[in-house]
Formats: structure tokens, C-alpha cells, sequence
């Protein structure tokens, strides 16, 4: 993700007065809130040249629930999440938050509808060059005019809340474990109070007993804060711990033309008993079929050759 993008989705991102107004102004030209999904893709395709990445995905994400989205790599996971809020357009379809048509906003309108998603990337994002108490003031600093005092009790409440203590706030991103960066990046996403939490698969690349940590921290936050999620992950112990619901992606290139994107949609209880074999197989982690695909397309070239 370029530069541009941590930025806007951090709240980092300077921008005119006019394009952002902060947490004492009048709200009054907001639209008010929709009673129906928060979020909702009507026939989303993602297009980057003649590569399709997302298909017709039909999906609502009601107010309140925590939705994990699914599959193998390079199955559009992320171009999903990108989509949510606003930093990949559609090549076709539309994506409604709470209610309004995110294509059809100007820059201004866009950037206050982002101020209310908080985003947690896939390696922190932290700005190397900031201590941890500025990492997740800055939004704060950016986007409010709260004093420094309020600015303060933010930032320790925030990291205590993900199980942080007073003494690191001094410390630079390079001087954390990756575990508490990520905890770090959740208490920067929790800054603002945001309506919605986009995870981008918060427990890669730590231990089982870190990723549990996330997971359980994922389900606090849900708990302390009336706050939707949509967790992107490959973990399926971070899928049925922390998920109302599950959303199974499959990639394109495997599918037929009529075939839909989504495999599976449902309760995480059920997904074991999901007639299509290729959810168990991603479910239990079994590669035989795959390594059979693999060895076919091989020789498939070397019958070309």
C-alpha cells in the first residue's frame, strides 16, 4: 500500500479545513445515519487492466457485526477491503456506507466518511520517525482541536485498553515486538472512535499465543465499543474465534464464468459442514487437491513447449 494511503487511512493525511471538519463542528451536513446494512456492495467487480480481481460481489454488512472475510491468497481479500472504504473505485457496481453511494461523493464528502472507519494494516503502518504517543495522538491532533491534555488521556486510555503500559509511550515503532506494534496500530484505528474497524490480517506473522492475544483484543474492542468489523484473514483460528459471520472468497482464474466469487457465507459454526469441497479443503488446510491442479497446469506448459 503506497505512502498516500497510510496516510488517509491512518488520519495522517493533511487536508483542507474545508474537506474535514473536526470533532466540535456542526455535523449538520452529514447525511443522517441509514437503518439499513452500514455497509453494502451491490455488484462490485475490481478491474486492474484486463485482470479481474472481484466479481459481482452482492454483500450487506449490518450495523454491529463482525464479519471475517476469507481465502487463499490472491483471491481479492484485500482489493475488498480497499473497496470499503474507498480507496480502490469499482470498475462496475456500487459500494453504499450507511446508505450513501461512495462513488457519487465529492473529495470532501469522501474524506468525512473515512474519518469514520479506523484501519489496522497488515504490518502496523507506524511512522518510524514518531515516538508511540505520536502515533496515536496524531489523528487526534489532525482531526480535533482537543487540547493537549485531552490529547493525552486518549492516547493512554487507548493503549491501555489493547494491554499496553504507560512506559512504552516514549518508544520508536523499531524498539517493539511485532505483537506490540500491532497493538499500537489498533490503538491509533481507536483514536477517533470510529463507527467501523478494518483488519488487515491483524495476527500474521506472530506466534499463537500473540495472535490469540489480537484475537481476544478484537473481541474487547467489540464489546467496549459499538463498533462493526471486517477482519480479513487466511487464519482460520482467528475466523471462528472472533467472526459473527464468514465470507469465503475464491479467486477468479479458478472459476468458471457463471460461477459466483463467494463459496460460502454463514455462521462460522456451520462452515465445516459446507457441501462445496473446495471451503473444506481451505478449512482443514488440505493442498492435495491444489498440489493436483499445480502438477496439471505444469505439465499442461510443458506439453506447450
Amino acid at each position: 500500500m503506497g505512502l498516500l494511503a497510510v496516510l488517509s487511512l491512518t488520519g495522517l493525511l493533511p487536508v483542507d479545513p474545508r474537506a474535514m471538519s473536526n470533532a466540535s463542528a456542526s455535523t449538520s451536513d452529514i447525511a443522517k445515519p441509514s437503518t439499513g446494512p452500514l455497509v453494502r456492495l451491490v455488484g462490485l467487480c475490481v478491474n486492474f487492466g484486463r485482470h479481474q480481481v472481484l466479481r459481482d460481489i452482492n454483500l450487506d454488512i449490518p450495523r454491529g457485526e463482525t464479519l471475517a472475510i476469507i481465502g487463499e491468497s490472491g483471491c481479492g481479500k484485500t482489493v475488498l477491503l480497499k473497496s470499503i472504504i474507498g480507496l480502490i473505485a469499482p470498475s462496475k457496481g456500487e459500494v453504499y456506507f450507511d446508505g450513501q453511494n461512495m462513488g457519487m461523493l465529492n473529495e470532501r464528502e469522501q474524506t468525512k466518511q473515512r474519518a469514520r472507519f479506523g484501519f489496522v494494516f497488515q504490518g502496523a503502518a507506524l511512522f518510524d520517525s514518531m515516538t508511540v504517543a505520536q502515533n496515536v495522538a496524531f489523528p487526534l491532533r489532525q482531526h480535533t482541536r482537543k487540547s493537549a491534555e485531552e490529547v493525552q488521556q486518549i492516547v493512554l486510555a487507548r493503549l491501555a485498553e489493547v494491554g499496553l503500559p504507560e512506559d512504552i509511550v516514549a518508544k520508536r515503532p523499531a524498539e517493539l515486538s511485532g505483537g506490540m506494534r500491532k497493538r499500537v496500530g489498533l490503538a491509533r484505528a481507536l483514536a477517533l472512535e470510529p463507527e467501523i474497524i478494518l483488519y488487515d490480517e491483524p495476527t500474521t506473522g506472530l506466534d499463537p499465543i500473540m495472535a490469540d492475544v489480537i484475537n481476544e483484543l478484537i473481541i474487547s474492542t467489540r464489546s467496549r465499543h459499538p463498533v462493526t468489523s471486517v477482519v480479513v484473514t487466511h487464519d482460520m483460528r482467528t475466523a471462528q474465534k472472533v467472526a459473527d459471520r464468514i465470507v469465503m472468497l475464491y479467486p477468479l482464474a479458478r472459476l468458471e464464468p457463471d460461477e459466483p466469487q463467494i463459496l460460502y457465507d454463514g455462521p462460522p459454526e456451520e462452515i465445516h459442514r459446507s457441501g462445496d469441497p473446495r471451503v473444506t479443503q481451505f478449512v482443514r488446510g488440505e493442498a492435495r487437491e491444489r498440489l493436483m491442479e499445480l502438477r496439471q497446469h505444469n505439465q499442461g506448459r510443458g506439453a506447450l513447449v
